[in-house]
């Protein structure tokens, strides 16, 4: 049995989450499990889903993805992937899901820095976020940092700048009045 260890994933409650799954020969059998718990089974003919699972997962037979539909917390789990290729060989994929609260609002704030507005975003998660901050007249600005500097001749004191905080399919989002620096 050929297999591959532990892949950390993350989820976050309420979003549909997919395993990203790479088997490279056709599955002719397939078998997830959550904790040694079957969670669905394919032999060739229908798909099988098994406890809570039953109504929130889809198996895609052709690549083996198992998805998650409306994550919840007691989602959190080792999941472990075994199937059967046509030359009869059997392979194993174990992932470890952490399931995570969706970040909070984030709070934007500003300082005047002389020459510029210092913008910074804020929110409380704990893995790295994705941060764009969009300004009238000024093309949209993305990092992976919360703080950016706006040349004050790029925009006026009356300018509001929004700052969207994104990780996974989950985007939030709040603005400030540059007039507050």
């Amino acid at each position: 049995v050929a297999g591959i260890c532990c892949q950390d994933l993350f989820g976050i409650v309420g979003e549909n989450f997919t395993f990203p799954v790479n088997i490279e020969k056709n599955p002719e059998e397939i078998i997830w499990t959550k904790n040694k718990d079957k969670v669905a089974e394919w032999e060739g003919q229908n798909t099988a889903y098994f406890t809570s699972f039953r109504d929130r997962s889809f198996l895609n037979e052709e690549n083996g993805c198992l998805t998650i539909f409306n994550l919840q917390n007691t989602d959190a789990g080792v999941y472990v992937l075994e199937y059967l290729d046509t030359q009869k060989e059997s392979s194993l994929l174990t992932f470890t899901l952490a399931v995570l609260p969706p970040p909070s609002k984030p709070e934007a704030s500003c300082n005047d820095s002389g020459d510029t507005f210092a913008l910074k975003c804020t929110a409380d998660f704990p893995k790295p976020l994705l941060y764009t901050w969009k300004l009238n007249g000024v093309p949209p600005i993305v990092r992976h940092i919360p703080e950016v500097s706006i040349p004050k001749k790029d925009v006026g004191a009356s300018t509001t700048a929004v700052c969207f905080i994104k990780f996974s399919q989950t985007e939030k989002s709040s603005e400030i009045s540059l007039t507050q620096c």
